[in-house]
């Protein structure tokens, strides 16, 4: 199964938690002092907000799967059409683990497709060694394909 995936910059994680857990009917699955998330499954969405980038508003969408061989499905499909391709690999961001890549649309909205290995407890762990990133960022790493917008020091998916 995939879900969808939305991660929207909120100036007010309280304020934006109270609307969304009205709005779905549902508390978060996973609350952070930086960060919430939703795992609806009517309709299948992964719903993320965070108080980490410089202004509110979508940050990126995705398509999360639920195993290797989905996501691997996906990344030859992009490659088949030509998309350009920003193969993170494992890689750690908002309080989990997981295997990605980024492609970016005509308009420069940058697509995250992503399955996740583990839960973490931070936000999102320091290499260990000296693997690409961009202004300390973990969505944007340095090579990204054209139109995948920069993300501030603060900024991660």
């Amino acid at each position: 199964m995939k879900r969808f995936h939305v991660h929207l910059h909120v100036d007010d994680l309280a304020r934006s938690i109270g609307f969304y857990s009205k709005l779905f009917a549902a508390e978060p699955a996973r609350v952070e002092s930086d960060y919430a998330k939703w795992m609806l499954d009517d309709p299948p969405v992964n719903f993320a907000i965070s108080t980490r980038g410089e202004r509110a508003g979508i940050d990126h969408l995705g398509i999360q799967t639920d195993d290797a061989a989905e996501l691997a499905a996906m990344k030859a499909r992009a490659k088949a059409a030509d998309m350009t391709l920003l193969d993170e690999g494992e890689t750690t961001c908002c309080y989990a683990r997981s295997e990605k890549h980024w492609v970016t649309d005509p308009q420069g909205i940058a697509w995250e497709h992503f399955h996740t290995l583990a839960n973490i407890p931070v936000f999102n762990e320091k290499p260990t060694q000296a693997a690409p990133a961009a202004e300390g960022a973990c969505c944007a790493p340095r090579g990204r394909p054209v139109g995948i917008a920069v993300k501030s020091a603060d900024s991660c998916c």
